[in-house]
């Protein structure tokens, strides 16, 4: 049954409750159309089966984009996103995966999902059935791109927690919505705090995911897999690289040099991190401080012609970092750095500068919150120009390769 109904953005927190399926649409087309005027280099090397876990929204979906329309590989993404039900708006993540499967369907592209969550061995043995039996039997490129704020593991739930290490955090901190710049104190994470959160976003499950797949013999020779990390500067630290996620994240770093000895020792393959840029996401927009830092960022990396957003991260990513260099660009840590232009010594310099001095009366003019406010609002399909709001759309929509009773269930 077709269900029409007026949607409108509900924001609760750093959350929207509801998401509209042309707007989905309309920033998936804007990415596809972006990559798609990039003149690929497709040849041998290039990748021509990619598995993307966490292919929903964010880097992930810029991911899938970039490797099926720019390489014009198969893909098959997972994620865990929540259909449409009664009077309720399905989840971005799934508008996004409709309109991405529709789109690959209109250009002979294989593309296949799973619904589900990633952390379960359910989910990666299903994975497996399809690549042997749908992808040829083998992959040649991984992406690692979940943002979840929960695991079940082991039959245990993690829950992760954003809060600095050691001693308690004060700073500024900003109401996206409302533009109010106030200040922000956090107290530091219990070893429980930090345990959990290093099991939710370390590496643990992105190597079962490898061994897994390793397991089953359906890593190409040569075959590549990258997980997705931040650093961000120095005064972001104590809440982000030295506290709780930034744990998980060395963790996950610790993962991939672990991770590349095996693949190179089982496929001659070889692990990464990809180190990007801040964004807007809805992992980020949950972090203290970090919003208002990014905001006055925007600005600046705009005023520098250095602004990129995820598609434009994972284009440089895929044609110039993963693709046609060998050995991989890596830092002294085995890390692909894509944060490089918003670590750039003068944007620095100018964030630290108006970080100093912004408040609540001056923030408009010193940071691009209108900006930040855009971007979040465009992650759950609103303000795209080229979408009439006022209509009423249908909001039942399945993603084609998907059954939506598995959906539900």
């Amino acid at each position: 049954m077709t269900i029409k109904m007026f949607v409108e953005p509900k924001v609760r927190g750093f959350i929207c409750t509801t998401a509209h399926p042309t707007g989905c649409k309309s920033e998936v087309q804007r990415q596809i159309s972006y990559v798609k005027n990039q003149n690929y280099n497709i040849d041998d090397k290039s990748p021509k089966s990619v598995l993307v876990i966490g292919a929903s929204t964010g880097y992930g979906l810029a991911s899938r984009i970039c490797a099926a329309f720019g390489f014009k590989a198969k893909t098959l993404g997972v994620f865990f996103e929540r259909p449409a039900a009664q009077n309720r708006t399905a989840s971005a993540g799934w508008y996004n995966s409709v309109a991405f499967e529709e789109a690959a369907k209109k250009e002979g592209l294989f593309a296949k999902s799973i619904n589900g969550d990633a952390f379960s061995c359910e989910i990666k043995r299903e994975a497996i059935d399809i690549i042997k039996k749908e992808m040829d039997g083998k992959i040649d490129l991984v992406i690692y791109s979940l943002a979840s704020p929960k695991r079940n593991a082991h039959g245990v739930v993690w829950q992760s927690a954003l809060k600095p290490v050691g001693e308690a955090y004060s700073s500024k901190t900003i109401n996206i919505m409302s533009g109010e710049v106030s200040n922000v104190n956090i107290e530091p994470a219990t070893d429980d705090e930090i345990a959990h959160t290093e099991q939710v976003m370390g590496g643990e499950d992105w190597q079962f995911w490898i061994e897994d797949l390793l397991k089953a013999g359906v890593l190409s020779h040569g075959a590549l897999t990258v997980a997705y990390s931040y650093i961000g500067p120095e005064m972001t630290y104590p809440i982000y690289r030295n506290g709780t996620i930034g744990k998980a994240k060395e963790h996950l770093e610790k993962t991939a040099r672990v991770l590349a000895k095996i693949m190179q020792e089982q496929c001659h393959g070889d692990a990464v991190v990809s180190v990007n840029k801040g964004l807007v996401t809805q992992a980020s927009s949950a972090i203290p401080v970090v919003p208002l830092y990014m905001s006055i960022m925007y600005k600046m990396m705009k005023a520098k012609g250095l602004h990129e957003g995820c598609i434009e991260q994972m284009n440089r990513l895929f044609k110039t970092k993963l693709y046609h260099n060998n050995p991989l660009p890596v830092d002294e840590h085995c890390r692909i750095r894509l944060d490089d232009w918003e670590l750039r010594q003068d944007v620095q310099e100018e964030i630290e500068k108006i970080f100093n001095q912004i408040n609540t009366e001056n923030v408009d003019a010193l940071s691009d919150i209108a900006g930040y406010r855009d971007e979040f609002y465009k992650l759950f399909g609103f303000n795209c120009q080229d979408v009439d709001y006022s209509l009423d759309v249908d909001v039942e929509l399945n993603v084609p390769s998907i059954r939506l009773e598995v959906a539900n269930s």
